[in-house]
């Protein structure tokens, strides 16, 4: 996935109220930059770090700036959590994720769980005959933390708790309980793990409730970026989950 405006170099500074940040352009001038991650970013979003900044030049617009990637060591690391959603769509229509046989339409952002009160990021359907006969629902979430492990290099999920999160797991396996397929990708937008695992001394309850949809037949993917840099962002290697 290519960034579209391309993002220009800039000098982060601090993070503030969430979705706000103080950030230092080229020409010394200090901007304030939307914050496009609910996430912490913790180990990310360290002060006086290499950043990427677009241009949001759009009417109704009230900042210029969205940060779009932080690089707190050699490693670039993308923290823009729309990114993830296409992202993972890249990679479902490459094949990557799911086989293409499986589904024949992808609609995103679908009404579905009890009483259809939460939305799927995406739905792949197959239709046999005219009928629809087969129905994938996916969740996506943007993971941005890694850590040294003894078993490797890993990324981990969530960096901060999420309450959010754990509802999303239950409505996977309602989907499951339903006789659908369900599936959760962990889309990690830098290059420098090896694998991916829940951060259970983040989250204990959302580590848990991963391993209890696991158990109830949902899948779970990680896939890692293969280059996060200026140009854009681009997703090819599947990490091996490591649940237990």
């Amino acid at each position: 996935m290519r960034f579209d405006p391309p993002p220009v170099a800039a000098r982060f500074l601090r993070r503030y109220k969430r979705f706000l940040a103080d950030v230092r352009l080229e020409d010394g001038s200090t901007v304030v930059a939307h914050v496009p991650n609910t996430g912490s970013l913790l180990g990310v979003a360290r002060p006086d770090i290499d950043a990427l900044v677009q241009p949001a030049h759009r009417p109704g617009r009230k900042l210029d700036w969205t940060l779009v990637a932080l690089r707190p060591g050699r490693t670039w690391v993308g923290i823009h959590t729309q990114f993830a959603m296409h992202l993972a769509r890249e990679a479902i229509e490459a094949g990557i994720v799911f086989d293409p046989r499986d589904f024949d339409s992808i609609r995103a952002e679908v009404p579905y769980g009890p009483n259809r009160r939460s939305r799927i990021d995406f739905l792949l359907e197959r239709h046999t005959g005219g009928d629809l006969s087969h129905r994938i629902y996916v969740e996506v979430k943007n993971t941005t933390l890694v850590r040294d492990r003894p078993d490797g290099r890993t990324a981990l999920f969530p960096d901060a708790p999420t309450a959010r999160g754990r509802k999303h797991l239950a409505d996977l396996v309602w989907a499951r309980e339903h006789g659908h397929r369900a599936a959760l990708i962990f889309t990690v937008q830098r290059s420098d793990c090896d694998a991916f695992a829940p951060a259970e001394d983040i989250d204990p309850a959302y580590a848990e409730g991963l391993r209890r949809a696991h158990a109830a037949g949902v899948e779970i993917h990680a896939l890692a970026a293969h280059r996060v840099g200026p140009r854009g962002v681009r997703l090819s290697r599947t990490l091996p989950v490591r649940l237990a």
